[in-house]
């Protein structure tokens, strides 16, 4: 089905999220919409009409307006709008809607707990753009850091950042991290603190990290199983070596290839931990379909509240369509 074709961004989004509703975040946030001609509500109509049919441009949104259902202005009301309002109101609207359309009919698999892929996308442009957000070299960007549910493809939380921020200084507090969480890497002593306070994960291991002492564990193993060794052990070298002992399984993925992974699940099996590990994929495919169809790699403004208001927007319009749009088909 062809969903540019089939559905209208603005009656769903409507159906989801009401001009009051709208009203009312932008006053929690403290900011006063004083316009009368563009307001608020009518910026985010034009950012998820952007998103969803891909303009490229402030000037593309003006010409294409009344084609898409939107009141006409000059594109220069848009841009000083999109750089006025604040972008924790795009973000609280984002929180809000997945509250709204976070319902717990998801699927169960075979996990114990719930498995949420944790992962960071850069979006980058030329560093006199965004001279704010510096990234590398004559690059600028921004980042998003997604917690993303393995079982439903919804988004659990997201964490805006500038393109240089590391994904290890955003606190886990930062994020609701569920028991059961996928990182790409991780540093030891972090690996030591989430076993201290209880928090599950499941994090691929660096190539050249050194398994210290390693004691194979017990296991009844299946003849068509990927999995190459289960094992407990130290992590690291004497120089920087973890305190704890953490159990990793080493299995083979889809291409043949070795894959290592640590974790703190000791009641599960050696293959449902390889399984967590390839769900992450998930997540890849998730920030290559934001990127490719709603537009993300395309930053219409320069300042913090166009660019993070541009890109909350682009992942409401991603809730509606692939989360709501099609959960109200199945039912």
């Amino acid at each position: 089905m062809d969903l540019k074709k089939s559905t209208t961004i603005l009656s769903i989004l409507q159906s989801v999220l009401t001009q009051e509703e709208v009203e009312s975040v932008v006053k929690e946030v403290g900011h006063e919409d004083k316009a009368r001609k563009f307001t608020v509500h009518q910026l985010l109509q034009y950012w998820c009409t952007a998103a969803y049919e891909e303009w490229p441009s402030y000037r593309t949104g003006a010409d294409r307006a009344s084609l898409s259902g939107l009141s006409e202005d000059h594109y220069s009301r848009f841009s000083s709008k999109a750089a006025e309002v604040p972008f924790a109101v795009f973000k609280e609207l984002h929180h809000l809607l997945i509250r709204k359309c976070n319902r717990e009919t998801r699927r169960k698999l075979a996990f114990p707990k719930e498995l949420l892929l944790i992962d960071s996308t850069t979006v980058t442009v030329g560093k006199t753009r965004l001279p704010w957000a510096p990234y590398h070299g004559e690059r600028a960007g921004v980042k998003l850091h997604v917690a993303l549910r393995a079982e439903t493809q919804q988004q659990q939380q997201v964490v805006e950042t500038v393109g240089s921020r590391h994904d290890g200084p955003v606190k886990p507090d930062s994020i609701l991290f569920h028991p059961g969480m996928d990182r790409a890497y991780g540093k030891l002593e972090r690996l030591d603190r989430y076993k201290i306070d209880g928090q599950s994960f499941v994090i691929r291991l660096r190539d050249n990290i050194h398994l210290e002492k390693p004691k194979a564990l017990r296991r009844q193993s299946p003849t068509d199983s990927p999995v190459i060794r289960d094992i407990t052990c130290q992590l690291g070298t004497p120089q920087c070596r973890s305190e704890k002992r953490h159990r990793v399984v080493i299995f083979r993925d889809f291409e043949g290839r070795e894959i290592r992974v640590v974790t703190d699940l000791m009641q599960v099996t050696a293959e449902q931990i390889a399984q967590m590990c390839k769900a992450r994929w998930q997540i890849e495919v998730f920030f290559r379909w934001i990127k490719q169809h709603l537009n993300l790699a395309t930053l219409f403004g320069t300042t913090e509240n166009a660019v993070y208001g541009q890109l909350f927007t682009a992942l409401m319009v991603y809730y509606v369509l692939l989360t709501w749009f099609f959960d109200a088909v199945s039912t």
